[in-house]
C-alpha cells in the first residue's frame, strides 16, 4: 500500500502544481482589476452621464426639427404660389410681346403712299390713326396687365 499511496501523492502533486500556477496568475489579474476599478467606475459614470444627456436632448431636437419643418413648409408653399404667379405673368408677357410684335410688323408693312399735290393730307391720317390706335390699344393692354400684377 505504501507504493499506492506514494503514486497517488505524486499524481496529486503533479495536478496541484498547475493549479497553483493558475491561482497565482488569477490573483495577479484580480489585483490589476482592483487597482483599475476606480477608473472603470469613473468610465461607467461618464458613460451614464453622456447617455442621460443624450436622452434628455432628444425631445428638444424633435421640437426644434418640427418647428423648423413647419417654417420651411410655409416658405415652400409661398414659393409655389409665387412660382404660379410668375408663370402666369410670363405667359401674359409672352402674349403681349407677340401682339406688340404683330402690331409693329403691321405698322412697318404699311407704307405711306406718295401724295400728289392735289390731294389733301387727309389720306395719311387714317393709316396713321389705325397704327396709332392699335399701338395705343396695345399700350393700354400692357399697362392693364402690369397693374394687375401688382
Amino acid at each position: 500500500m505504501d507504493n499506492l499511496e506514494l503514486v497517488i501523492n505524486i499524481i496529486i502533486i503533479a495536478l496541484l502544481i498547475p493549479t497553483i500556477i493558475y491561482a497565482y496568475r488569477l490573483n495577479n489579474s484580480l489585483k490589476i482589476l482592483r487597482q483599475n476599478q476606480d477608473s472603470l467606475a469613473q468610465l461607467v459614470n461618464a458613460l451614464n452621464d453622456a447617455t442621460f444627456k443624450a436622452e434628455n436632448s432628444i425631445p428638444k431636437i424633435k421640437s426644434v426639427t418640427e418647428h423648423s419643418s413647419e417654417g420651411l413648409k410655409e416658405v415652400v408653399d409661398c414659393a409655389k404660389g409665387l412660382k404660379d404667379d410668375l408663370l402666369f405673368i410670363n405667359e401674359r408677357a409672352d402674349t403681349l410681346a407677340d401682339r406688340l410684335e404683330n402690331v409693329i410688323n403691321t405698322g412697318r408693312s404699311i407704307r405711306p403712299t406718295p401724295v400728289d399735290n392735289k390731294e389733301p393730307d387727309t389720306a395719311k391720317e387714317p393709316a396713321d390713326e389705325k397704327t396709332a390706335d392699335s399701338r395705343a390699344e396695345a399700350e393700354l393692354e400692357l399697362l392693364k396687365a402690369l397693374r394687375s400684377i401688382k
